[in-house]
């Protein structure tokens, strides 16, 4: 049982969290959204001391939205047959939707990842996330936190609320960076930063299982059709990284340092259910057998000291890295996927069990991963 002050205000957020999940106050997915954009930003942000961002803003919110509904503006397909894109609105195809939809059109391959895309069309990207961002200033940010025609004040305080819709001209002059009253700025409250990414493990798959629910129910699907290709990490194929992601570990398995053959599979080091990230320094090769038993285990000490080399200033095999990144034209942001790791291994209890290979697991000891992380 919980008895401390932290373990009450952890409980009692998650409790409030639930109640925000609720589907019968709104009429899209936005909010699932924004709560998880909260997450991953918190996540992102946290420092070399441990400690999460007590503010975000709302181009970051924007930014994180655009990346989240990405992979699903694809044609569904269930069974073989492709269907139209998945409607995530009660009426109308959502807004947000209908704004990735048309920016694609313009992609020579529609098909490509949302970091091809913003590289082959810039101005046009910043364009889709201005429009994304006023979406989300104008409704989900100042409703999130409405339950029952009332507002609970449980995340976040903004400057300012639905009535900002007779004002968009001053969100387009600090869009354009022109003089404006708009104040972008997303204040958590006290506490909240630290409880998103403490509590990042629970709330994510309920985000994710009622974003599933709300779509299954407003496209009549079955729910087992939609988990995988809504949230799966099969989204952007690894496959082209491959051979050189195994030559670059000298032919070895990154966890069991047996070799490798060109069976050789790509693992996320942080699993993919506790943070979508494909990028770069997130990637290493292992036998199929390692990623099998690994699962979405986080990885032990050993492994966590291997995979922090990589970030060492000036190393060979960052270095690496880089041109690999470049020669794909792969997405990577080395400090983004590093305050994730912070934001989850320095927040571990002592004996937290993580894996070290086989069956076989080890206890967290906290003070030890903090000396890896440099927060001793």
């Amino acid at each position: 049982m919980p008895n401390t002050t932290r373990d009450r205000g952890a409980i009692t957020f998650a409790e409030n969290v639930l109640q925000l999940l609720d589907r019968g106050g709104f009429v899209a997915t936005y909010k699932y959204a924004v709560l998880l954009a909260l997450i991953d930003l918190c996540l992102e942000g946290t420092t070399k001391t441990g400690q999460p961002p007590d503010m975000v803003t709302t181009r970051q919110v924007a930014e994180k939205v655009v990346e989240l509904y990405w992979p699903q503006t694809r044609p569904f397909t269930a069974h073989g047959v492709t269907s139209a894109v998945l409607r995530q609105n009660t009426g109308s195809q959502a807004k947000i939707v209908s704004d990735i939809l048309r920016f694609k059109e313009g992609l020579d391959v529609p098909e490509a990842s949302v970091h091809t895309a913003r590289r082959a069309r810039p101005e046009a990207f910043s364009s889709l996330v201005d429009s994304v961002e006023w979406t989300l200033i104008l409704m989900p940010l100042p409703r999130v936190q409405n339950l029952g025609g009332q507002r609970l004040q449980v995340l976040y305080v903004i400057s300012w609320d639905e009535s900002i819709e007779r004002n968009k001209r001053t969100v387009t002059d600090y869009q354009r960076q022109r003089p404006s009253e708009f104040d972008n700025r997303i204040s958590l409250l006290p506490g909240v930063g630290e409880y998103l990414v403490q509590l990042n493990g629970l709330l994510r798959p309920l985000i994710h299982r009622e974003w599933i629910r709300m779509i299954a129910r407003i496209n009549r699907l079955e729910i087992s059709q939609l988990e995988l290709f809504l949230f799966g990490s099969e989204r952007v194929s690894t496959g082209r990284l491959r051979a050189d992601l195994v030559d670059l570990q000298e032919r070895r398995c990154f966890y069991c340092n047996g070799r490798m053959s060109q069976r050789a599979e790509i693992d996320h080091f942080i699993p993919w259910s506790r943070y979508p990230d494909n990028g770069l320094d997130n990637l290493v090769a292992a036998h199929p057998r390692c990623n099998r038993e690994k699962r979405d285990f986080l990885a032990a000490a050993g492994h966590v000291e291997t995979w922090l080399e990589r970030f060492a200033s000036g190393s060979v095999y960052s270095a690496s890295l880089g041109s690999l990144a470049d020669g794909h034209r792969w997405e990577r942001h080395t400090q983004l996927t590093l305050g994730v790791a912070r934001g989850l291994y320095l927040r571990l209890q002592p004996g937290t069990m993580l894996w070290l290979g086989g069956a076989n697991f080890e206890p967290a000891e906290p003070s030890g991963l903090a000396a890896l992380f440099g927060a001793a």
